[in-house]
């Protein structure tokens, strides 16, 4: 049985309904992403699950149990916010210890658990600062410590990152991730960014307007895209309609829509030979550096495709030039 599970879920605010019969399972140990735009009803599922929102109509099951209209505070989960909510007149010790205090651990129980997950999220130097008195991603880890010290059956993860520059966010992704895996622990982690989604997860669950679009793992969510709102959530792709992709290819296709990643794009100045694949001419109308990779706008009779090459000079094109173009058909995904 699934360590997690909704439903059958609804939620509306009014008459906006948010969740709209929202049927998921979630396994214990794992990372799961819920990854999705902004307004598409990611956060509101986990308030659900914590108990912060009442459900309109269904399910939430934990660990076996109907937590449905169960009381927040005993539900066992644990919470860390955007805004991190660390109290101001408390250190960083006091902090991590205010779950326990009310909980009424003893007092030497809860002065070595404090002191072990401090030491686990790198904070063991810092136990007698305020928050004021933190920097970088410090008051992340604080906020950390004291959603996982309380030991909850579930840590919930609501975009606790979004607010931090992007190298500090990426080495935090990967501390959360070794933490995640050193204690077991199951978690939920929204997000609407999708590299941090592909970076941390387990499993993804793309969801759009309130509904789950696809759930994947991360490689099969970027390899596999299921629709074309998570062909282009996900990545890049280039989305022609059928009938497009047959003007350039000859390929008559018995679907709606053709998606395929600009990286899979082979160019070359003469006709490729290359079996199992669709070809088509082009000419490059524009270039864009991204880092490593050079990305071409490439205009095909009245369709633009993005090819990607690693940016080398053997690989450079002309603005103007004609050029080949050709894709595996196996890399061809059909929505």
């Amino acid at each position: 049985m699934s360590y997690i599970r909704f439903e059958h879920l609804y939620k509306s605010f009014g008459q906006n309904e948010v969740l709209k019969d929202i049927n998921l399972e979630i396994e214990q140990g794992q990372l799961v992403t819920l990854l999705g735009p902004s307004g598409c009803g990611k956060s509101t599922l986990l308030r659900c699950l914590a108990g912060l929102e009442a459900v309109t109509a269904g399910k939430v099951y934990l660990d076996g149990a109907d937590i449905t209209n169960v009381n927040p505070k005993d539900r066992d989960v644990g919470m860390v916010f955007q805004q991190y909510s660390l109290f101001p007149n408390l250190n960083v010790a006091q902090n991590v210890a205010f779950g326990l205090k009310m909980k009424k651990v003893p007092k030497e129980e809860t002065d070595r658990r404090v002191s072990e997950i401090l030491r686990v999220v790198g904070l063991s130097d810092k136990a007698g600062q305020y928050p004021s008195q933190l920097s970088g991603g410090q008051p992340q880890r604080a906020a950390l410590a004291r959603a996982i010290v309380i030991q909850p059956k579930v840590l919930l993860l609501d975009e606790p990152l979004s607010a931090i520059d992007a190298l500090l966010r990426r080495s935090l992704q990967i501390e959360i991730r070794k933490i995640q895996k050193d204690l077991g622990m199951t978690a939920i982690f929204v997000t609407h960014d999708q590299d941090e989604a592909m970076v941390m997860s387990d499993v993804i669950h793309l969801m759009h307007q309130g509904i789950i679009e696809q759930s994947a793992n991360p490689t099969e969510m970027y390899t596999r895209p299921a629709t074309k709102f998570a062909a282009t959530f996900i990545g890049h792709y280039n989305i022609l309609s059928a009938a497009e992709f047959g003007t350039l290819t000859g390929e008559k296709l018995d679907c709606q829509d053709v998606a395929f990643r600009p990286e899979a794009v082979e160019i070359t100045l003469q006709p490729s030979q290359r079996e199992n694949c669709y070809h088509w001419k082009g000419v490059i109308d524009d270039s864009l550096p991204h880092g490593n990779i050079l990305r071409y706008a490439v205009r095909c009779g009245g369709t633009q495709v993005d090819v990607d090459v690693l940016f080398r000079t053997s690989m450079m094109f002309d603005h103007g030039q004609e050029i080949y173009m050709s894709i595996k058909k196996e890399n061809c995904i059909q929505l």
